[in-house]
């Protein structure tokens, strides 16, 4: 939904039931004068059904809808999803908005990758912000979804995409000045370190829950090609090192808002395997500068909770997921339980380069058992030391 003139538009969405499901791409205005409705009846070929769309309003008055997500039946008890990565024009034939035109478009610049479950926000200078989502690779039987935590704009006059990377330091910028081919605006790259410079670094994170679920966050942190012998040379000459980036964690769904040039982003929802967790973090970035992220409200793994819910065969047995004694753990998780509480204790002043050799076995033991017989050794051997890691450093 978005908001033109004395009009809330609406378009899309779904309704689904416990045996079926529809999508729509019909579009309703909602009179802010009357408190009416009316159904528009656009001419011309529109968007094919589908939820979850970017809306937003241009300043000659007219609607730019884009994305979404549908899916469809191909066969009983199965569905495919679709993710849209088109955009369309809703125009007005004049200014009260009693007949509307549709008009596919084609804007260039940076695109986002396909996605669905991204955020949106109005931003300064007729842009809109679009942040996060997932990307899922549905086989018959299961889905698994990959994360994002980029930040794209969309200017609405130009018709025109570009991706949000951060400019970095102050330092870094200064050095750009000097160079011969400064990058686009919204489109420059902080300084990064990197076995390639014409490649984005991954840095991945393991974060361990209190129930031992082991948590992956992906940060990508790009490195600008195009400078990378120039920053080589002048890092030689003193200049400064810019180091990994803060940023908020992939995720989908989060809460979205602009106020005084400033993008704030709230919590969210990532998967870990079969189980979702839901965020509550808080980060704010100036759009203006684009410089860095900064955390207002830090996530807590400790506090993810993930709620269980049992199964008819456990009859008494409880559906708790709060406490650590409940009967309806297996054996195998109270085991578990018991290794955790055991932990390897690190010793009066050890550095984690004696704590790990020395009890990598246990770890490994452990994110074995967290992980399944089916995970690969340099998986298990991974997440092992991002466990050792985090109970060292909770530990010291």
């Amino acid at each position: 939904m978005v908001a033109w003139k004395r009009q809330l538009i609406i378009f899309g969405g779904f309704h689904e039931s416990t045996r079926d499901y529809i999508y729509y791409n019909d579009a309703y205005a909602f009179n802010l004068d009357t408190f009416t409705w009316t159904k528009l009846s656009p001419t011309g070929p529109g968007p094919t059904p589908r939820s979850g769309c970017q809306m937003s309003a241009t300043p000659e008055g007219n609607i730019i809808i884009y994305g979404g997500y549908s899916k469809q039946r191909v066969k009983k008890d199965v569905d495919r999803g679709t993710l849209h990565t088109d955009m369309f024009l809703l125009k007005p034939e004049n200014t009260e908005g009693g007949k509307w035109t549709w008009t596919r478009i084609n804007p260039s610049g940076v695109k986002p990758t396909p996605r669905s479950g991204f955020s949106v926000a109005m931003a300064p200078n007729n842009r809109t912000l679009l942040f996060g989502g997932v990307c899922d690779e549905e086989e018959e039987e299961s889905i698994e979804g990959d994360f994002f935590n980029d930040l794209y704009l969309y200017d609405t006059v130009k018709n025109r995409w570009f991706a949000g990377q951060l400019k970095g330091p102050k330092s870094e910028k200064r050095k750009r000045r000097r160079g011969k081919h400064p990058e686009p605006e919204g489109l420059e790259q902080e300084e990064g370190a990197g076995p390639n410079p014409q490649e984005p670094l991954e840095v991945i994170k393991e974060v361990i829950a209190e129930d031992g679920t082991v948590m992956t966050i992906k940060q990508v942190i790009s490195t600008p090609g195009m400078e990378a012998e120039r920053s080589e040379s002048e890092d030689e000459a003193g200049g400064e090192a810019c180091g990994p980036v803060m940023e908020p964690c992939p995720r989908s769904n989060a809460m979205l808002a602009v106020k005084h040039g400033l993008l704030y982003v709230y919590g969210g929802m990532f998967e870990a395997g079969d189980r979702q967790f839901t965020l509550s973090d808080f980060y704010c970035i100036d759009l203006h500068k684009l410089e860095e992220w900064k955390v207002l409200v830090e996530m807590d793994p400790k506090t993810q909770e993930w709620l269980e819910e049992s199964d008819s065969e456990d009859g008494d047995d409880g559906e708790g997921a709060e406490g650590g004694d409940e009967d309806e753990d297996t054996e195998e998780e109270s085991e578990e339980d018991e290794e955790e509480e055991q932990h390897p204790s690190v010793e009066p002043e050890e550095k984690f380069t004696d704590y790990l050799p020395r009890t990598e076995q246990y770890w490994v033991k452990l994110a074995q058992s967290n992980m399944g017989t089916d995970a690969k050794e340099k998986k298990v051997l991974k997440v092992a030391h991002a466990m050792a890691k985090t109970f060292f450093d909770s530990s010291v």
